[in-house]
């Protein structure tokens, strides 16, 4: 008699997260989770992890509804589980045992059965809380060890001593807990590891206990990592259905099924059943764009690993802040800053910390800039990593996070915090006028101001990438016929009407043709310098300009900061690569740039001085007025100056109104990208004329956000 395998069907939490960056609508994949359930399955992950957050954040579905209605469909008898994140609960910022307990209460009430309860350090005191939460609400705590593959030559955690050490300190803890599950969400551990890890774990724990294994097939191993689980020991797996499986997600149902043929182990399923679902779940998701990076093994990871739950959620974000092409080199980059963060699982939200302080080190320097998650991590605010992390990443991290190395546990700071918890919850709401309940408590712990936009009726859905067509090919542009030309610092309002060329006011006769037909009569009006002394100012990565710091004509000596970038919430200095004299300025404070955007150009010592500006029009009969100097361009009608959105993104808070005044560099409202807050500043002073946004849109790249008069 062949022994039954159970399984988990993940396609519904993990599967949307691996695959579509968590960003679903619940109405969309109801009727693919009752086909599920027609096919015989009845143990499914319904919620958690990435798949609470998302759904406000992206959305704008109600989590907590979504659960309702998953219970509804699959049924009284059917195991839901979610996904928790140790004190972390389901979001990337950890919280106090008030929230921690609140979670497990609220999620036992919405229809859920059994939570699986992680710490991406493996530091037990983060389960301790957390695990007796879960068990005290009245639901199945499935305890879990996270795992991944070291890169090559890196030795002092994941591997079996130190998985055996984890789940001895699970047991000397006395965390209650129904199963035990180990979990690769980058899918890099050798087979060879899972088979001694799972082997040491059933000798521990008895042949009574329920042993799961979950993978990812990122990289390749899934199928063979599984075989090895059930060799060893394990009793159940996580499997998923196309179209999200695979690739970043779990091993197909079907897959798992055709590689347990002729094995002593089986499924127990209906596989024409199964297939029949599949095709349901593929026809719920066939307008939702599939990124091509979620359906492939890569064989990279084992070297950055990245794991299939984070990974498109960073491909979807990039995307969207038009940054794709710089994922190559932030994935390279993850490797060190796995080594140097002291071994921390890749798994959220140490994996979101990985990537981000990778693209950090991508986009502004190695180790120049140090995210906050990563910094507070290597600090000891998260707990303690498996290897100390490296001594000079901690001592960066310090000084620019202005923060000690701690060793106290997360829950007694976060208890201490008035920033969190749900006495802060409760003020939130209340300023916001939202009613003060159980679920709106949470989500405004969880969620912060994107809940209360949530809860306010503000917020609308953004980033759920459906019905993504091929481009048509571009209608023809119409042709502008106004120009604001700007010519040696300058600027001249250009309109062309006919024969007749318009600037600043006064009408001039203009012929232009294609070529050069004559050189120029006096070359010397031309503010150029000699080609090989001219050095231009780059701009190192996306961003805002934030402050000039010299002007045209001034000098500058090598390594002297010139101007402040702002990105991703941080200011980036750019210093002069040689001395030399300021020669021409290309950008204004406010401006979006984009890399390698030349900012300025600096003349080395060989250079001409800046030449005069050049006559600003052709030639005209001697009666005709000099134009007057143009007016600056970014002038509004009534003569205010427009701040524009220097990026994509949604309006988390607005820090003034009408009325106000304002002065230069003054913050005046806050955007949200990229899971990351991005200050927006004054770039003049003058008073708020008018406010075009309202607090939850979603903006464009160069929408105006208001207007300083």
């Amino acid at each position: 008699m062949k022994k039954k395998v159970k399984f988990m069907c993940t396609a519904f939490r993990d599967g949307f997260q691996s695959v579509y960056g968590a960003r679903v609508f619940t109405k969309d994949f109801m009727p693919a989770v009752q086909a599920a359930c027609d096919a015989g399955i009845t143990h499914f992950e319904a919620g958690g992890g990435a798949r609470f957050q998302a759904l406000y954040f992206y959305s704008n579905d109600d989590a907590f509804q979504m659960m309702d209605e998953f219970r509804q469909v699959a049924g009284p008898e059917a195991d839901l589980q979610t996904l928790a994140r140790g004190v972390n609960v389901v979001g990337l910022d950890s919280q106090p045992r008030d929230m921690i307990r609140l979670h497990a209460q609220l999620f036992k009430k919405h229809g859920i059965s059994t939570i699986r309860n992680f710490d991406a350090l493996n530091d037990v005191n983060n389960l301790i809380d957390s695990g007796k939460a879960i068990h005290d609400a009245g639901l199945r705590h499935e305890v879990t060890i996270t795992m991944m593959a070291l890169p090559p030559n890196a030795t002092g955690a994941h591997d079996p001593d130190f998985y055996e050490r984890v789940l001895r300190q699970i047991l000397d803890a006395d965390i209650p807990f129904d199963s035990l599950c180990f979990k690769d969400a980058s899918g890099t551990s050798t087979p060879a590891v899972v088979f001694e890890t799972i082997k040491r774990a059933r000798k521990l724990l008895g042949p009574d206990m329920n042993i799961v294994f979950h993978s990812h097939e990122t990289a390749g191993v899934a199928i063979d990592q599984y075989m090895n689980a059930l060799e060893a020991g394990a009793t159940q797996l996580d499997l998923s259905m196309s179209p999200c499986s695979g690739g970043t997600c779990q091993p197909d149902i079907i897959t798992m099924w055709h590689a347990l043929r002729g094995t002593e182990w089986d499924l127990d399923i209906d596989i024409n059943k199964i297939r029949k679902a599949e095709s349901v779940f593929e026809e719920c998701m066939k307008d939702y764009f599939l990124p091509p990076e979620a359906t492939k093994v890569n064989p990279e990871i084992p070297f950055f690993p990245l794991p299939g739950g984070a990974l498109t959620a960073n491909t979807q974000m990039l995307r969207d802040n038009h940054l794709m092409d710089k994922y190559p080199a932030i994935v390279e980059a993850m490797g060190e800053c796995v080594a140097k963060g002291g071994f921390g699982t890749s798994v959220t939200p140490v994996s979101q910390f990985y990537f981000q302080q990778a693209f950090n080190n991508v986009m502004f320097g190695p180790w120049k800039k140090i995210a906050e998650g990563y910094g507070k991590m290597v600090l000891g605010y998260f707990g303690k990593t498996p290897v100390a992390p490296d001594p000079e990443v901690v001592k960066v991290a310090a000084e620019q996070l202005k923060l000690e190395p701690t060793t106290e546990k997360v829950v007694d700071i976060n208890d201490k915090d008035p920033s969190k918890g749900i006495p802060a919850a409760k003020k939130a709401l209340e300023e916001a006028g939202v009613p003060v309940t159980d679920e709106n408590l949470f989500i405004a712990g969880a969620c912060k101001e994107k809940g209360i936009l949530f809860l306010t009726g503000k917020s609308k859905p953004n980033g759920v990438r459906k019905n993504v067509q091929p481009a048509a090919p571009a209608a023809a542009k119409k042709a502008c016929d106004a120009y604001t030309v700007t010519i040696n610092g300058k600027q001249y309002a250009v309109q062309f009407q006919g024969a007749n060329a318009v600037v600043n006011g006064v009408s001039y006769p203009v012929n232009v043709a294609e070529g050069i037909a004559a050189a120029p009569a006096q070359a010397a009006s031309a503010p150029v310098a000699g080609p090989a002394q001219d050095v231009p100012v780059k701009a190192p990565m996306p961003g805002l300009i934030l402050r000039l710091n010299v002007k045209v004509g001034d000098a500058v000596k090598k390594n002297q900061m010139v101007l402040v970038m702002e990105a991703m919430k941080m200011e980036n200095e750019v210093f002069a690569p040689c001395d030399g004299i300021v020669k021409e300025i290309s950008v204004k404070q406010g401006q979006q740039m984009n890399p390698d955007d030349v900012l300025l150009v600096i003349s080395g010592s060989g250079s001409a001085a800046p030449a005069p500006a050049p006559a600003p029009a052709p030639a005209v009969a001697a009666a005709a007025p000099a134009p007057a100097p143009a007016p600056a361009p970014a002038a509004a009608p009534a003569g205010g100056t427009q701040v524009k959105a220097p990026m994509p993104g949604l309006i988390l808070r607005i820090d003034c109104k009408v009325g106000d005044k304002v002065k230069k560099n003054q913050e005046i409202l806050v955007m949200e990208a990229m899971k990351m807050e991005n200050e927006i500043f004054a770039p003049c002073d003058g008073t708020i004329a008018e406010i075009s946004v309202k607090q939850g849109q979603q903006m464009n790249p160069d929408d105006v956000l208001l207007i300083i008069g």
